[in-house]
């Protein structure tokens, strides 16, 4: 696993800082991405009631607090740069819970590309090569972790 440079985390805190404070509507352009990418991932949002469209997902308070809190693992993740592995129990019991709800780990890719289009589109022309890579390795670093809670259930990584 690539591991990040100081300008890796410098163009990181730097990209996510410049998304402002509120970062909600970022999360729902990247969740948006995520139902185009892969429409049958919406079957694993059925809070009360399972959702007929992904418009209806995004727009449900249920829906709204799991974008905030995704949006607050990335945040964490950006605020302990310097110190990942202090998040390594909490994401590899974060993989877990996915694990439980049905997700399966190649769901991680639809999530990645989801994440850099939300950046594209909300960086517009700061979103540059370098802040890409940068963000793909961070990425990379957060599932590898949360995907070793799949490895401790006795789940292959090949789910």
């Amino acid at each position: 696993m690539e591991k990040l440079t100081a300008r890796d985390k410098e163009l990181i805190r730097d990209s996510w800082e410049r998304l402002g404070k509120n970062k909600l509507p970022h999360g729902t352009v990247m969740f948006t991405r995520l139902f185009k990418l892969d429409p049958g991932l919406l079957r694993l949002f059925h809070y009360n009631t399972p959702y007929s469209s992904p418009e209806e997902c995004l727009s449900s308070p249920e829906f709204v607090d799991h974008i905030s809190k995704v949006m607050l693992v990335i945040d964490a993740a950006v605020s302990n740069l310097d110190d990942l592995h202090s998040l390594e129990e909490y994401l590899a019991n974060l993989g877990r819970k996915h694990q439980a709800v049905g997700v399966k780990t190649q769901s991680f890719t639809e999530v990645g590309e989801s994440l850099l289009y939300m950046l594209e589109h909300s960086l517009g022309p700061l979103y540059t090569a370098a802040v890409r890579h940068a963000w793909v390795t961070l990425y990379g670093i957060v599932v590898e972790t949360m995907i070793s809670g799949w490895t401790k259930n006795g789940e292959s990584k090949a789910d």
